[in-house]
């Protein structure tokens, strides 16, 4: 039983406020960042799009 209760009691590992804070940050960084996000992708398929006819 005592094993029991201290596992209740545990606190180790990652809250639910601590994943939400890093999912805001996250989606903060990507909004701020959109066009640069945006032109580095539209970059790299076009190269994939322009070396895959080569095969």
């Amino acid at each position: 039983m005592s094993e029991w209760k201290a596992f209740l009691t545990e606190e180790d590992g990652m809250g639910v406020v601590e994943v939400i804070l890093i999912i805001v940050v996250l989606i903060s960084l990507v909004a701020i960042f959109k066009t640069q996000i945006k032109s580095v992708v539209n970059t790299i398929l076009q190269k994939v799009k322009t070396n895959a006819g080569k095969i």
